[in-house]
C-alpha cells in the first residue's frame, strides 16, 4: 500500500513540475480595443444630432484606440497603436500630449515607468504602482474561450488620469486652495474588471493589475478596454524593456509641470487679448 501511494505521489509530482515551470515562464501578447463615450456636457445640449456626429467623427481617434499588452509573470508593457486622422491625414499630436504614454509595470516590485511627451519635451515618470483594492465576486461570463470572473473597485480618479489634463482640475485646485484647513475632496472612479484564472498572471491593461488572472475586460468611467486577440507562450521569447529616455520625475511632479505650462499659455493668451 505504501509503495502504491509513493508511486501515485511520484506521478502527481511529475505532472505538477512541468505545469509549475510553465506557469513561472508564462508570457504572452494581448490586443485591446478601447472605446470611450463622448461627453459634451451643456455644450452638447445646444448641438443638433448632425453636429454631434461631426464632432464624434473628428474625435474618433481619441474615442476609439488600439493597445498592445506584452506580459510575463512579473512585467508588462502597454503601448498605444498610433493612428492617422481620417479627416486631416495627420497624427493627433496635441491629443497625444494628454494620452497615456508607453507604460511599463513591474508587479513584483510594484513599480511604474511611463514615457510621456509634453510640449516637445520627453519625461520619464517613475513611481509606485497604485495597489487596487479589488472586491471579487462570483459572477462569470465568457470572453472568447475564457471563463471570466467579475471584480470591482473604487479607484481615485487622479490615479487613472494623472497623465491627462483638464481645466476643471485647475479650477478645483484653486477652489480647494481658497478653503482654509479643509482637506480636498477625493473623487473616486468605479472600476469593473473581468479576469480569467485560466491565464494565471496578475497583469492587465493600463493601470489595472493585481487579480488572480489576466484582465480581459475593464471599464472605468466612460471607457471600456476589451481584449480582442491573445497569443500565449509564443515560441519566440517576448522581450519587455522599460522606457529609459526622458527627464525623470514622479506622477505628482509631472502633473504640476503640465498644469504650470497650461496656466502660462492661458495667461499669455489673455494678455494678448487685453492688448488688442
Amino acid at each position: 500500500m505504501k509503495s502504491l501511494l509513493s508511486k501515485i505521489f511520484l506521478l502527481l509530482l511529475i505532472i505538477y513540475i512541468p505545469n509549475t515551470a510553465k506557469a513561472q515562464n508564462f508570457q504572452g501578447k494581448a490586443i485591446y480595443m478601447s472605446k470611450s463615450k463622448m461627453n459634451l456636457g451643456s455644450w452638447g445640449a445646444r448641438m443638433s444630432e448632425e453636429q454631434k456626429k461631426q464632432v464624434a467623427a473628428r474625435l474618433k481617434n481619441r474615442l476609439e484606440k488600439t493597445y498592445t499588452l506584452t506580459f510575463n509573470m512579473q512585467e508588462s508593457m502597454f503601448l498605444e497603436e498610433e493612428k492617422i486622422d481620417a479627416i486631416s491625414g495627420a497624427t493627433d499630436s496635441w491629443g497625444g500630449y494628454f494620452s497615456r504614454g508607453d507604460q511599463y509595470k513591474n508587479i513584483k516590485d510594484t513599480k511604474l515607468a511611463q514615457s510621456q511627451e509634453f510640449y516637445g519635451k520627453r519625461f520619464l515618470v517613475k513611481d509606485d504602482l497604485y495597489k487596487i483594492d479589488w472586491k471579487m465576486g462570483t459572477e462569470t461570463k465568457k470572453i472568447g474561450n475564457y471563463t471570466c470572473y467579475k471584480a470591482k473597485a473604487f479607484v481615485p480618479t487622479t490615479e487613472l488620469k494623472w497623465f491627462s489634463f483638464s481645466w476643471s482640475d485647475l479650477r478645483k485646485k484653486d477652489e480647494d486652495a481658497n478653503v482654509d484647513n479643509q482637506k480636498p475632496e477625493e473623487n473616486l472612479t468605479v472600476v469593473e474588471a473581468w479576469y480569467t484564472p485560466q491565464i494565471p498572471v496578475a497583469q492587465g491593461p493600463a493601470e489595472f493589475w493585481g487579480l488572480p488572472g489576466l484582465i480581459l475586460e475593464v471599464s472605468a468611467g466612460n471607457t471600456t478596454l476589451l481584449c480582442t486577440e491573445l497569443v500565449l507562450n509564443p515560441q519566440e521569447k517576448i522581450k519587455i524593456v522599460a522606457p529609459e529616455k526622458g527627464t525623470e520625475t514622479t506622477k505628482d511632479d509631472y502633473v504640476a509641470i503640465v498644469q504650470e505650462k497650461m496656466l502660462e499659455m492661458r495667461n499669455n493668451r489673455m494678455s494678448r487679448r487685453r492688448g488688442r
